[in-house]
Formats: C-alpha cells, sequence, structure tokens
C-alpha cells in the first residue's frame, strides 16, 4: 500500500488539480472515491471542510488543493513544478492566486446566477479575466514554451487547466465561448489536453455538461457552491 493516499471526487476540478500533480510527479498513491453528494460519515473526521481534495502522507493530513500541491513539490521535488528563479516563483504564485480569488470565482457565479443581468456582469468579468490571461498570463514563457511559464509543466499550468476542461459546461448554460482572440490560450489548452497526466484524468464533455446542472440551475447543494453563494 503506497504512503500517500488521495480523497478524492472525479467531478471536482480541485481534486484533478492535485491527481495531476501527483502523476506528473510519478508519485505512487491509493485512491478513496467520495459521493460527494453522499458523502459517508467518517469523512467528515478526514476532512474539516467535508470538502475534497484530502490529502494522507504518512502522518501528515493535508488539505486545500493549492496547499496540498505546494506540499508535493517540497516533500517530491522532482520534477520540479515551480521555477527555482526567485522571481518567476512569486510570478507563479500571483497567477496561482489569480485561479483561486478571481478566475474560478467568477466561473462558479456566473453558472450559479439566475439573474439576465448578473450573468451578463459575471460573463463580462471572465471574459475580461480571459483577455488579461491572453495578454499578461504567457509573458514570462520562452517563446518556443508551450506552458504558462515556458517549456516546463507548472503548477500553474495544472491549477488552472480543470476549469478549462469544464469550459463545455459555460458553453452549454450560459453560452459563453473562448474568445477568438485568444490565440495563445487555446494554444496552450491543445497542449495541455495532450500532456499525460490530463489525459489520465480527463473526461468527457457530456460528463460536464451533466454534472453542472445543478450548478446552472442553482439547485447545487455542495459545499463549493455553498461558498460562492455566500461570498
Amino acid at each position: 500500500m503506497s504512503q500517500v493516499k488521495l480523497y478524492s471526487a472525479k467531478v471536482c476540478p480541485y481534486a484533478q488539480r492535485v491527481r495531476m500533480v501527483l502523476l506528473a510527479k510519478g508519485v505512487d498513491f491509493d485512491v478513496t472515491e467520495i459521493d460527494l453528494k453522499n458523502k459517508p460519515d467518517w469523512f467528515a473526521e478526514v476532512s474539516p471542510y467535508s470538502k475534497v481534495p484530502v490529502l494522507q502522507h504518512g502522518e501528515n493530513r493535508i488539505w486545500e488543493s493549492g496547499i496540498i500541491n505546494e506540499y508535493l513539490e517540497e516533500v517530491f521535488p522532482e520534477p520540479p513544478l515551480l521555477p527555482k528563479d526567485p522571481g518567476l516563483r512569486a510570478i507563479a504564485r500571483i497567477w496561482i492566486d489569480f485561479a483561486n480569488t478571481k478566475f474560478t470565482p467568477a466561473f462558479y457565479k456566473l453558472l450559479l446566477s439566475q439573474d439576465a443581468a448578473q450573468q451578463q456582469n459575471w460573463r463580462d468579468e471572465l471574459h475580461h479575466h480571459l483577455l488579461f490571461i491572453e495578454k499578461e498570463g504567457f509573458c514570462q514563457r520562452s517563446r518556443t514554451g508551450s506552458y504558462w511559464l515556458g517549456d516546463s509543466l507548472s503548477l500553474v499550468d495544472l491549477t488552472f487547466y480543470p476549469w478549462f476542461e469544464r469550459w463545455i459546461a459555460l458553453e452549454h448554460y450560459r453560452d459563453l465561448k473562448l474568445p477568438v482572440n485568444c490565440i495563445r490560450l487555446r494554444e496552450w489548452l491543445g497542449e495541455m489536453q495532450q500532456h499525460p497526466s490530463v489525459r489520465a484524468t480527463a473526461q468527457p464533455p457530456d460528463v460536464y455538461i451533466h454534472d453542472y446542472a445543478q450548478y446552472a440551475s442553482n439547485q447545487a447543494s455542495g459545499a463549493t457552491a455553498a461558498e460562492m453563494r455566500r461570498y
């Protein structure tokens, strides 16, 4: 049995982040799949926030995907998923923060909103975020690099990717497509879709259309939906 155990759910983009990091680093791990609509009673003892992912590594139990991934970067440093240069490492963390505090909340709030005017506001904000990513997000990559920070996969790529895999839900329910002028973003997405850690965790588009129907009707009852409504 592996020393690394991950409590996960295939539908959860935050859990996918961690699964991809573990796979990219070649870490042997066991997965316990949690049914988020019918969580077992014992899960409350594992996850203080009643959310996935949760990582158990020896005596260490860690939750929150961004923190888990930084922990994995420290404990399993090869291959590195953060730059060694302090300035570039800071840039990487800025983008991870942008994903967590601006990009993903707009994604969920657009889906959850039932008011046409509010939907348009969130659609405009998310569109602005996409253009900002296109203009600023790839400025640190090399001219030949395919990834966010250059020619190597990083935590930034793996932080953002799950929501682009689920973008089909926004297209289907809120008619928001990736802008045609986001050329570098589209190239990045195509490259990411071919990465082995992505291919190993990817699901078909119809899965997300089905799973996000409750978000689109504001009937989602999970912890993430509750947080997005509250803030």
